[in-house]
């Protein structure tokens, strides 16, 4: 990732594209395959301190309190509060980022190479404090 990221062309735009995917990988509704979701979760930890050009700083909180429960309950359902929490920042980002800026994005990471780059060194089971909210 630390070598991708490297010679990788982002604008603030991209990461406010990486914090969305982040929610919607939370909330459960990413259609990426399971390795592009722990992809894009490695790349969301990697670049969450950026700058982004629409989102606010402040929407990490939620990000990392529906993390950080998701790792204290492993084997309990996700509380009710969180759930919420989680769906409607989602549906926040997803309002204030376009489709066509969301489809940019994608294609460009898929361009620059990112999923074949880290998916060689990504191995292991999905870690728990990235599981989704649905499961």
């Amino acid at each position: 990732m630390t070598r991708w990221l490297a010679t990788a062309v982002l604008e603030p735009v991209h990461y406010d594209c990486i914090i969305a995917v982040k929610l919607k990988i939370l909330d459960g509704k990413c259609k990426m395959t399971a390795l592009d979701k722990v992809v894009m979760v490695l790349l969301y930890e990697a670049t969450r301190l950026q700058p982004t050009l629409l989102l606010d700083a402040d929407i990490h909180d939620v990000i990392d309190q529906a993390s950080q429960h998701l790792q204290d309950n492993k084997d309990e359902a996700v509380s009710e509060a969180i759930r919420i929490a989680v769906y409607e920042t989602r549906l926040l980002a997803e309002t204030m980022i376009s489709r066509p800026v969301m489809k940019r994005f994608k294609r460009t990471l898929r361009e620059q190479g990112l999923f074949e780059a880290v998916a060689s060194g990504v191995a292991g089971e999905w870690p728990h404090e990235h599981r989704l909210m649905g499961t």
